[in-house]
């Protein structure tokens, strides 16, 4: 009887496959940006092309012809700077796009 009670344990449903056409954004390098505060990216990829604020999160945005680069910030504690804890990346038209490749090409045209 616990057998059967427990074989339904593991069950996670179905889930849909990505809708065609469909390319997760990559991540860069981590361990390159995460930890860094708002000031640091900026000096790495100059002026970001989008920064979303709101009361728990930031998202700074760098772009330049060939890839965009997302740079989402929190605030490890209260009352302390928020800093990067996730980044992805995709090329200008939103496909693939290596990450530590954007991040040194944001680098290189800033």
């Amino acid at each position: 009887m616990a057998a059967l009670l427990l074989g339904g344990c593991g069950e996670t449903g179905t889930v849909a496959p990505p809708a065609a056409g469909f390319t997760p954004a990559t991540r860069p390098n981590d361990k390159d940006l995460v930890g860094l505060d708002a000031r640091a990216l900026q000096r790495q990829f100059g002026k970001p092309r989008l920064d979303i604020r709101d009361p728990t999160a930031r998202k700074l945005q760098f772009a330049n012809g060939r890839c965009v680069l997302d740079a989402y910030l929190y605030a490890p504690a209260a009352e302390k700077e928020p800093v990067v804890t996730y980044v992805e990346a995709r090329s200008a038209a939103g496909g693939a796009f290596d990450g530590a490749a954007c991040a040194r090409a944001l680098r290189e045209g800033k």
